[in-house]
């Protein structure tokens, strides 16, 4: 279980008919807003001087029915009035609220079945919890496609919380 601050968002909203080709069609044009707003392709998140951004991790990805959102969070402490504007109107910025989400972590290469398998795993894990969903949730990519899958670090998560007929 992990509670989230606010931050900031680069997203684009594709179709695809699955997580792994929209991930692919997403990633293009919002690298290439970071790469022309001289954001720095490094992770995790850091604030670096000279008005460079570090690249974010995690990458995010939600959506189904051949819609999907992806996305890079940006810095701490970036707004909408300090972020880059986009140059390309499919990319949008928008402010995600503080949550609290449940997250299952998995390595390896983030195929549609393996975050099947992650997302089923995290619902049965919240069934024996005191934490039950309260959205659809998504997955997250920490790492470049270049990395070797077994070092990869990716993971599921769900906004959840607290059930009523559990005491705190």
């Amino acid at each position: 279980i992990r509670a989230l601050a606010p931050r900031l968002l680069a997203e684009v909203e594709v179709e695809a008919e699955d997580e792994a080709a929209a991930r692919n069609v997403g990633f293009r044009p919002l690298f290439a807003y970071i790469s022309g707003a001289s954001i720095a392709m490094t992770a995790p998140v850091t604030q670096e001087g000279g008005g460079r951004i570090a690249m974010t991790a995690p990458v995010t990805q939600t959506g189904t029915g051949g819609r999907w959102r992806i996305g890079f969070v940006l810095p701490d402490g970036m707004t909408l009035a300090t972020a880059p504007p986009p140059a390309d109107p499919a990319v949008v910025l928008r402010e995600s609220p503080a949550m609290t989400v449940g997250v299952l972590r998995f390595s390896g290469r983030a195929t549609p079945a393996a975050v099947a398998g992650a997302r089923a795993r995290l619902a049965a894990a919240l069934a024996l919890s005191p934490w039950e969903a309260a959205g659809e949730g998504g997955a997250w990519f920490h790492d470049p496609p270049w990395s070797l899958p077994p070092f990869r670090r990716n993971e599921a998560w769900v906004e959840v919380r607290r059930r009523q007929d559990v005491p705190a």
